[in-house]
């Protein structure tokens, strides 16, 4: 009952002319991102991060409008899927199955409908388990302690490797690159510099924001350099109309339910996010269904499994990210470097302290999903024009975008050297098929995690044995083992599955 109390307060807040306004072009702007292939979700919130600070939009308002830049670009990542076989971002690749066959048999309206009500039944449903499960797990997290709270890390840091589809090795690399890079700056037991070069600019550390824009951003751009990519040679097909959607639309119900759960059990694991969830719903719901499907030649039931799935997992990883300070997935460890940059710090007492704050986006969640479905229904006409706009066009804009907006921040010509720097590192990770997102959990994570190994150790008297005294620790450990295995037989069926060509049936 109270926490029905508090979502009808956070209804107040969400429901404020400038909040109410910011859920909009937020939600519209994330569909329009989703669907151009290359931004997704991670690019689109790490692009416009800047732009809150140089509006000065209070915390409440810049989480709103980001977090509905999230929940939209999990919607319009399968525009360019159906329309184009081209995923918007890594969960959309298994909407390619069954919906660009869908497009080429004339049913892209039905196909797209379908996938807009799947990704509103998904977000919503796990909007419902963030409302009800995130306040439970703060009330366990008060039992952490800084044992617990490194075996977390250690969770997030060996999960996240599972679901990267990188190679293991890589995955552990990119980890230790993101930990390094998060030591420098002052030592804060010590106050020793580390890797500072003499530069005062880095005493304070690595700035969160123009590293994550230039990873993401800048690189983006940079390899659109070297591939000269140009979407207007793909070809194009008609959107049609939405009443073929009404008649194939109620066989997807207990699809969508089953891609829900899957999707938000996955979320609410710390490193594995939307591409688990979205993989997983597909591939469980056509092992389900047998023989009754037609997976991979245009059945609107595998159009409707990852698109419920990796849009409840989007909500779910904020689950984790609000109530533990772990980040879910990618995008909300750039979420997470948001909330730090305000002097926000996640974790079990932020509901205590920021209630307008939690419950505020809580609220705003189940407006946004309402308005996505309502923009996404009747205006996919106008959606997928956005996909004619040329690469050489755009990425200039996601430039004069990345540079004003991180300028801004600190009006520091350091800042934008930095992000430069971290584009070309990043570019260069990606021309090694090295994932990102280990990077960035290891830069938003080091400090935390050698300041809990440290409080810990000097509570032992230097004893590590105390990083495994607990049942929760030891339970933490377990699951990280268990998620570890699970990403090696994932990777183990995928490759099976290339050498055999059967796919994604699974073992």
């Amino acid at each position: 009952m109270e926490s029905f109390d508090l979502l009808m307060h956070g209804f107040s807040v969400a429901l404020s002319p400038q909040n109410l306004m910011l859920a909009f072009v937020g939600c519209l702007l994330g569909t329009l991102m989703g669907a151009l292939p290359g931004l997704g979700p991670v690019n689109g919130v790490a692009i416009l991060i800047p732009v809150t600070f140089t509006l000065g939009l209070p915390p409440v308002a810049a989480l709103i409008l980001l977090v509905s830049v999230y929940y939209g670009t999990m919607y319009g990542g399968r525009i360019s899927s159906i329309m184009l076989n081209i995923p918007g971002d890594e969960p959309a690749v298994m909407t390619t199955l069954d919906g660009y066959p869908m497009a080429q048999q004339g049913r892209a309206a039905a196909a797209l409908a379908i996938s807009a009500v799947a990704s509103f039944v998904g977000a919503t449903a796990a909007t419902i388990g963030l409302t009800l499960f995130a306040p439970v797990l703060v009330g366990f997290a008060i039992h952490f302690g800084p044992a617990e709270y490194f075996a977390l890390f250690m969770l997030a840091f060996l999960t996240v490797g599972g679901v990267t589809g990188r190679n293991p090795a890589k995955t552990l690399l990119a980890a230790t690159i993101g930990l390094a890079i998060g030591t420098v700056g002052l030592d804060p037991a010590t106050g020793v510099e580390r890797y500072t070069f003499g530069l005062f600019e880095l005493y304070d550390g690595i700035d969160f924001i123009a590293a994550l824009v230039g990873l993401f951003a800048i690189s983006e751009f940079l390899v659109f350099l070297e591939e000269r990519k140009d979407r207007q040679s793909q070809p194009r097909l008609l959107v049609g109309s939405l009443k073929g959607a009404l008649k194939e639309l109620p066989a997807t119900w207990w699809t969508m339910a089953r891609g829900s759960v899957i999707g938000f059990v996955s979320g609410v694991l710390p490193g594995a996010g939307a591409s688990l969830g979205s993989f997983l719903s597909y591939v469980l719901e056509r092992r389900w269904l047998g023989k009754r499907g037609r997976f991979g030649t245009g059945d609107p039931r595998g159009v409707a499994a990852p698109e419920a799935g990796n849009n409840a997992a989007a909500a779910g990883s904020l689950v984790p990210m609000l109530s533990l300070g772990i980040p879910g997935s990618g995008t909300t460890a750039i979420l997470l470097a948001l909330l730090l940059s305000l002097n926000i710090t996640p974790g079990p007492l932020l509901f205590e302290r920021e209630p307008d704050l939690v419950w505020g986006l809580i609220a705003a969640l189940y407006i946004g999903n309402v308005m996505l479905l309502i923009l996404n229904l009747p205006l996919v006409g106008l959606f997928t024009r956005v996909l004619g706009l040329p690469y050489w066009l755009l990425m200039p804009l996601v430039v004069m975008v990345s540079f004003v907006g991180v300028y801004s921040l600190n009006n520091n010509p350091f800042d934008l050297y930095l992000m430069i720097g971290f584009g070309v590192f990043g570019y260069l990770l990606r021309k090694l098929d090295i994932s990102l997102v280990p990077v960035v959990l290891g830069l938003l994570l080091g400090n935390s995690m050698e300041f809990n190994l440290r409080r810990a150790l000097s509570i032992s008297g230097g004893e590590w044995g105390i990083l495994g005294a607990s049942g929760i620790s030891i339970g933490l450990y377990a699951l990280a083992g268990v998620m570890v295995a699970a990403g090696i037989a994932v990777a183990l069926v995928r490759q099976r599955g290339e050498k055999t060509g059967g796919g994604f049936e699974g073992p």
